[in-house]
Protein backbone atom coordinates (compact mmCIF):
# COMPACT_ATOMS: atom_id res chain seq x y z
CA UNK A 1 0.00 0.00 0.00
CA UNK A 2 1.24 3.59 -1.01
CA UNK A 3 1.87 6.07 2.36
CA UNK A 4 -0.92 8.44 2.29
CA UNK A 5 2.15 11.29 3.01
CA UNK A 6 5.32 10.76 2.09
CA UNK A 7 8.31 13.96 2.30
CA UNK A 8 9.27 15.65 -1.35
CA UNK A 9 11.51 18.20 -1.76
CA UNK A 10 8.32 20.93 -1.40
CA UNK A 11 7.32 19.26 1.98
CA UNK A 12 5.36 16.84 3.08
CA UNK A 13 2.73 15.56 0.34
CA UNK A 14 -0.73 13.65 0.67
CA UNK A 15 -0.59 11.48 -2.13
CA UNK A 16 -4.11 10.57 -3.00
CA UNK A 17 -5.37 13.99 -2.31
CA UNK A 18 -2.55 15.73 -3.80
CA UNK A 19 -1.58 18.97 -1.48
CA UNK A 20 1.02 19.60 0.52
CA UNK A 21 1.03 19.69 4.81
CA UNK A 22 3.36 23.18 5.87
CA UNK A 23 5.31 22.96 2.59
CA UNK A 24 8.64 24.90 2.61
CA UNK A 25 8.81 25.54 -1.14
CA UNK A 26 5.96 27.63 -3.73
CA UNK A 27 2.92 24.82 -3.99
CA UNK A 28 -0.78 24.55 -5.61
CA UNK A 29 -2.59 23.78 -2.68
CA UNK A 30 -1.51 23.75 1.03
CA UNK A 31 -2.98 22.83 4.88
CA UNK A 32 -1.09 25.48 7.16
CA UNK A 33 -1.10 23.84 10.46
CA UNK A 34 -0.03 27.41 12.45
CA UNK A 35 1.39 30.71 11.66
CA UNK A 36 4.94 30.46 12.66
CA UNK A 37 7.39 30.83 10.08
CA UNK A 38 8.83 27.97 9.25
CA UNK A 39 5.34 26.20 9.46
CA UNK A 40 3.21 29.35 7.09
CA UNK A 41 5.26 30.71 4.31
CA UNK A 42 4.62 32.54 1.32
CA UNK A 43 4.13 31.91 -2.41
CA UNK A 44 1.34 28.75 -2.00
CA UNK A 45 -1.49 29.15 -4.69
CA UNK A 46 -4.19 28.61 -2.40
CA UNK A 47 -4.34 27.81 1.89
CA UNK A 48 -6.27 25.88 4.08
CA UNK A 49 -5.98 26.69 7.52
CA UNK A 50 -8.00 26.07 11.21
CA UNK A 51 -10.79 28.90 11.46
CA UNK A 52 -9.28 30.81 14.22
CA UNK A 53 -5.62 31.12 12.91
CA UNK A 54 -6.55 33.00 9.81
CA UNK A 55 -6.17 36.24 11.65
CA UNK A 56 -2.21 35.44 12.16
CA UNK A 57 -2.20 33.65 9.01
CA UNK A 58 -3.03 36.91 6.88
CA UNK A 59 -1.30 39.65 9.39
CA UNK A 60 1.89 37.80 8.68
CA UNK A 61 1.52 36.38 4.60
CA UNK A 62 -0.69 39.37 3.83
CA UNK A 63 -3.05 38.75 0.68
CA UNK A 64 -3.50 35.45 0.09
CA UNK A 65 -6.27 33.06 -1.30
CA UNK A 66 -7.14 31.15 2.41
CA UNK A 67 -10.14 28.86 2.82
CA UNK A 68 -10.63 28.01 6.87
CA UNK A 69 -12.24 24.96 8.65
CA UNK A 70 -13.78 24.65 11.98
CA UNK A 71 -12.38 22.23 14.65
CA UNK A 72 -13.56 19.06 13.63
CA UNK A 73 -15.43 20.02 10.26
CA UNK A 74 -14.65 17.70 7.57
CA UNK A 75 -13.65 18.40 3.88
CA UNK A 76 -13.41 16.16 1.21
CA UNK A 77 -10.76 16.39 -1.62
CA UNK A 78 -9.42 14.21 -4.52
CA UNK A 79 -11.03 11.24 -1.78
CA UNK A 80 -9.26 12.29 0.89
CA UNK A 81 -11.44 13.07 4.08
CA UNK A 82 -9.61 16.29 5.88
CA UNK A 83 -10.24 17.68 9.48
CA UNK A 84 -8.09 19.96 11.71
CA UNK A 85 -8.31 19.41 15.49
CA UNK A 86 -6.15 21.44 17.74
CA UNK A 87 -2.73 20.88 18.73
CA UNK A 88 -2.21 23.47 22.08
CA UNK A 89 0.88 25.11 20.15
CA UNK A 90 -0.46 28.79 19.21
CA UNK A 91 -3.78 30.37 18.04
CA UNK A 92 -5.15 28.19 15.32
CA UNK A 93 -3.01 25.66 15.63
CA UNK A 94 -4.43 22.42 14.33
CA UNK A 95 -3.40 18.71 13.69
CA UNK A 96 -4.22 17.48 10.53
CA UNK A 97 -6.37 14.51 10.27
CA UNK A 98 -6.79 12.76 6.81
CA UNK A 99 -8.72 9.53 6.19
CA UNK A 100 -8.74 7.58 2.85
CA UNK A 101 -10.05 4.27 2.17
CA UNK A 102 -10.15 3.54 5.55
CA UNK A 103 -6.62 4.33 6.73
CA UNK A 104 -6.43 7.58 9.03
CA UNK A 105 -2.97 9.74 9.31
CA UNK A 106 -2.60 12.47 11.59
CA UNK A 107 -0.14 15.49 10.74
CA UNK A 108 0.73 17.22 14.69
CA UNK A 109 2.53 19.94 13.48
CA UNK A 110 3.54 21.66 16.67
CA UNK A 111 1.56 20.87 19.81
CA UNK A 112 1.65 20.96 23.23
CA UNK A 113 -0.07 19.39 25.59
CA UNK A 114 -0.98 21.71 28.63
CA UNK A 115 -4.42 24.07 28.43
CA UNK A 116 -3.11 27.69 28.58
CA UNK A 117 -5.90 29.71 27.59
CA UNK A 118 -4.48 31.48 24.74
CA UNK A 119 -5.64 28.61 22.01
CA UNK A 120 -7.79 25.57 21.83
CA UNK A 121 -5.92 23.10 24.02
CA UNK A 122 -4.71 19.73 22.41
CA UNK A 123 -7.14 17.34 21.68
CA UNK A 124 -5.78 13.38 20.82
CA UNK A 125 -7.20 12.05 17.60
CA UNK A 126 -7.27 8.29 16.69
CA UNK A 127 -5.42 7.01 13.91
CA UNK A 128 -3.32 4.38 12.46
CA UNK A 129 0.01 6.72 11.80
CA UNK A 130 1.05 9.73 13.87
CA UNK A 131 3.26 12.49 12.73
CA UNK A 132 4.93 13.52 15.47
CA UNK A 133 7.85 17.09 16.04
CA UNK A 134 10.48 16.09 18.61
CA UNK A 135 11.18 19.79 19.15
CA UNK A 136 11.84 18.71 22.96
CA UNK A 137 12.89 15.11 22.65
CA UNK A 138 14.72 13.81 24.97
CA UNK A 139 14.02 12.18 28.38
CA UNK A 140 15.69 15.36 30.23
CA UNK A 141 13.28 17.88 28.85
CA UNK A 142 10.75 17.86 31.95
CA UNK A 143 8.74 20.81 31.92
CA UNK A 144 7.01 22.51 35.29
CA UNK A 145 3.91 23.42 35.73
CA UNK A 146 2.67 26.83 33.62
CA UNK A 147 1.56 28.67 37.08
CA UNK A 148 4.86 28.10 38.19
CA UNK A 149 6.79 29.61 36.19
CA UNK A 150 4.15 32.38 35.49
CA UNK A 151 4.46 32.88 39.52
CA UNK A 152 8.18 32.95 38.81
CA UNK A 153 7.81 35.94 36.25
CA UNK A 154 5.52 37.61 38.67
CA UNK A 155 8.26 37.56 41.62
CA UNK A 156 11.31 39.02 39.22
CA UNK A 157 9.00 41.54 37.96
CA UNK A 158 7.85 42.81 41.34
CA UNK A 159 11.33 42.43 43.16
CA UNK A 160 12.28 44.76 40.25
CA UNK A 161 9.65 47.21 40.56
CA UNK A 162 10.01 47.47 44.12
CA UNK A 163 13.48 48.63 42.87
CA UNK A 164 12.74 51.00 40.79
CA UNK A 165 13.35 49.52 37.48
CA UNK A 166 12.36 48.62 34.42
CA UNK A 167 11.70 44.33 33.27
CA UNK A 168 12.38 43.39 30.02
CA UNK A 169 11.81 39.66 29.39
CA UNK A 170 12.37 38.48 25.72
CA UNK A 171 10.50 35.38 24.04
CA UNK A 172 9.42 34.37 20.74
CA UNK A 173 6.71 37.07 19.37
CA UNK A 174 4.11 34.98 18.02
CA UNK A 175 2.03 32.32 20.68
CA UNK A 176 4.62 32.87 23.85
CA UNK A 177 4.30 36.47 24.42
CA UNK A 178 0.39 36.00 24.66
CA UNK A 179 0.96 32.93 26.81
CA UNK A 180 2.70 35.13 29.09
CA UNK A 181 0.60 38.23 29.39
CA UNK A 182 -2.06 35.41 29.87
CA UNK A 183 -0.48 34.84 32.74
CA UNK A 184 1.34 37.10 34.58
CA UNK A 185 -0.50 39.12 37.12
CA UNK A 186 -1.09 42.92 35.58
CA UNK A 187 -1.43 44.56 39.22
CA UNK A 188 2.28 44.39 39.11
CA UNK A 189 2.52 47.61 37.15
CA UNK A 190 2.19 48.69 33.34
CA UNK A 191 2.98 46.38 30.55
CA UNK A 192 4.47 47.48 27.06
CA UNK A 193 5.23 45.52 24.10
CA UNK A 194 7.84 45.83 21.26
CA UNK A 195 6.17 46.66 17.97
CA UNK A 196 6.43 42.45 16.67
CA UNK A 197 4.39 41.84 19.68
CA UNK A 198 1.69 44.61 19.67
CA UNK A 199 -0.05 43.93 16.33
CA UNK A 200 0.10 40.43 17.23
CA UNK A 201 -1.93 41.06 20.86
CA UNK A 202 -4.29 42.43 18.55
CA UNK A 203 -5.07 39.51 16.65
CA UNK A 204 -5.68 37.37 19.73
CA UNK A 205 -7.90 39.73 21.40
CA UNK A 206 -9.98 39.76 18.04
CA UNK A 207 -10.20 35.91 18.20
CA UNK A 208 -11.70 36.25 21.28
CA UNK A 209 -8.23 36.11 23.85
CA UNK A 210 -9.01 38.10 27.21
CA UNK A 211 -5.49 39.73 27.16
CA UNK A 212 -4.41 42.43 29.74
CA UNK A 213 -4.04 46.01 28.52
CA UNK A 214 -0.65 46.97 26.89
CA UNK A 215 1.10 49.55 24.93
CA UNK A 216 3.82 50.17 22.47
CA UNK A 217 6.48 50.92 24.22
CA UNK A 218 7.61 53.79 21.51
CA UNK A 219 4.41 55.34 23.36
CA UNK A 220 5.77 55.93 26.49
CA UNK A 221 6.71 59.61 27.88
CA UNK A 222 9.74 58.50 29.05
CA UNK A 223 12.47 56.35 31.41
CA UNK A 224 9.98 57.08 34.59
CA UNK A 225 6.96 54.94 32.90
CA UNK A 226 9.04 52.02 33.07
CA UNK A 227 10.35 52.21 36.90
CA UNK A 228 7.52 49.89 37.16
CA UNK A 229 6.88 48.12 33.92
CA UNK A 230 6.83 44.71 32.45
CA UNK A 231 8.38 45.59 28.78
CA UNK A 232 7.46 42.29 26.32
CA UNK A 233 9.84 42.08 23.45
CA UNK A 234 11.63 39.35 20.97
CA UNK A 235 14.79 38.29 21.41
CA UNK A 236 16.14 40.51 17.97
CA UNK A 237 16.09 43.39 20.04
CA UNK A 238 18.55 42.21 23.01
CA UNK A 239 21.45 44.67 22.85
CA UNK A 240 19.74 47.13 20.31
CA UNK A 241 19.62 50.50 20.47
CA UNK A 242 15.90 50.04 20.73
CA UNK A 243 16.73 49.22 24.43
CA UNK A 244 18.44 52.64 25.36
CA UNK A 245 14.82 54.24 26.25
CA UNK A 246 14.69 51.83 29.43
CA UNK A 247 17.27 53.43 31.50
CA UNK A 248 17.96 50.61 34.54
CA UNK A 249 16.48 47.07 33.76
CA UNK A 250 16.69 43.57 34.65
CA UNK A 251 16.43 41.27 31.35
CA UNK A 252 14.94 37.54 31.20
CA UNK A 253 14.39 34.91 28.77
CA UNK A 254 11.25 32.88 28.16
CA UNK A 255 11.77 29.31 26.10
CA UNK A 256 12.21 25.73 26.84
CA UNK A 257 15.74 26.07 25.67
CA UNK A 258 16.31 27.97 29.27
CA UNK A 259 16.84 24.28 30.92
CA UNK A 260 20.46 24.78 28.95
CA UNK A 261 22.89 25.97 31.37
CA UNK A 262 25.05 26.76 28.07
CA UNK A 263 21.39 28.36 26.98
CA UNK A 264 21.34 30.80 29.80
CA UNK A 265 24.80 31.95 29.88
CA UNK A 266 25.38 32.81 26.09
CA UNK A 267 22.07 34.57 26.06
CA UNK A 268 23.88 36.88 28.94
CA UNK A 269 20.51 37.80 30.35
CA UNK A 270 19.91 37.78 34.05
CA UNK A 271 17.25 35.41 34.50
CA UNK A 272 15.75 32.66 32.20
CA UNK A 273 12.59 31.27 32.42
CA UNK A 274 11.97 27.71 31.22
CA UNK A 275 8.35 28.03 29.24
CA UNK A 276 8.29 26.27 26.25
CA UNK A 277 4.85 26.13 23.46
CA UNK A 278 6.36 22.04 22.40
CA UNK A 279 5.48 19.25 24.26
CA UNK A 280 8.41 17.81 26.71
CA UNK A 281 9.17 14.06 26.67
CA UNK A 282 6.52 13.14 28.64
CA UNK A 283 4.36 15.23 26.71
CA UNK A 284 5.14 13.91 23.41
CA UNK A 285 4.90 10.19 24.96
CA UNK A 286 1.48 10.93 26.38
CA UNK A 287 0.17 11.97 22.61
CA UNK A 288 1.95 9.49 21.12
CA UNK A 289 -0.34 7.01 23.30
CA UNK A 290 -3.03 8.44 23.02
CA UNK A 291 -3.51 8.69 19.26
CA UNK A 292 -2.98 4.66 19.57
CA UNK A 293 -1.38 4.61 16.23
CA UNK A 294 1.06 1.68 15.73
CA UNK A 295 3.59 3.45 13.42
CA UNK A 296 5.12 6.77 14.48
CA UNK A 297 6.70 9.40 12.01
CA UNK A 298 9.09 11.79 13.76
CA UNK A 299 10.18 14.88 12.16
CA UNK A 300 12.49 17.97 13.27
CA UNK A 301 14.01 17.73 16.17
CA UNK A 302 15.43 15.20 18.73
CA UNK A 303 14.54 12.64 15.67
CA UNK A 304 17.18 9.86 16.44
CA UNK A 305 16.49 8.98 19.76
CA UNK A 306 12.67 9.33 19.44
CA UNK A 307 12.36 7.05 16.85
CA UNK A 308 15.51 4.59 18.91
CA UNK A 309 13.07 4.44 21.94
CA UNK A 310 9.86 3.97 19.87
CA UNK A 311 11.49 1.12 18.10
CA UNK A 312 12.65 -0.52 21.72
CA UNK A 313 8.81 -0.13 22.75
CA UNK A 314 7.31 -2.00 20.19
CA UNK A 315 6.17 0.85 17.58
CA UNK A 316 6.86 0.89 14.47
CA UNK A 317 8.74 4.06 14.19
CA UNK A 318 10.38 6.37 11.64
CA UNK A 319 11.21 9.88 10.03
CA UNK A 320 10.87 12.39 7.86
CA UNK A 321 13.44 14.96 7.27
CA UNK A 322 11.88 18.50 7.11
CA UNK A 323 12.55 22.18 6.69
CA UNK A 324 10.71 22.70 10.41
CA UNK A 325 12.00 24.14 13.62
CA UNK A 326 13.27 28.21 12.25
CA UNK A 327 11.46 29.66 15.10
CA UNK A 328 12.96 32.28 17.16
CA UNK A 329 13.18 29.31 20.07
CA UNK A 330 15.59 27.43 18.28
CA UNK A 331 17.39 30.34 17.11
CA UNK A 332 18.17 29.80 21.26
CA UNK A 333 19.38 25.89 20.92
CA UNK A 334 22.30 27.10 17.87
CA UNK A 335 23.46 29.71 19.95
CA UNK A 336 23.63 26.58 23.28
CA UNK A 337 25.52 24.60 20.72
CA UNK A 338 27.63 27.15 18.69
Amino acid sequence: MTDMVVARNEGLYCVPGKFYIDPWRPVDRAIITHGHSDHARAGHGHYLAATPGAGILKSRLGDITLDTLDYGERLTHNGVTISLHPAGHVLGSAQVRLEHQGEVWVASGDYKVEADGTCAPFEPVRCDTFITESTFGLPIYRWRRQAEIFDGINQWWRGNADEGRASVLFCYAFGKAQRILKGIDPSIGPIFCHGAVEPLNRVYREAGVALPDTRLATEAAGKEEFRRALVIAPPSAAGSPWMRRFGDYSDAFASGWMQLRGARRRRAVDRGFILSDHADWPGLMWAIKQTGAQRIIVTHGQVGVMVRWLRQNGLDAGAFNTEFGAEEDDAVEQVAHA
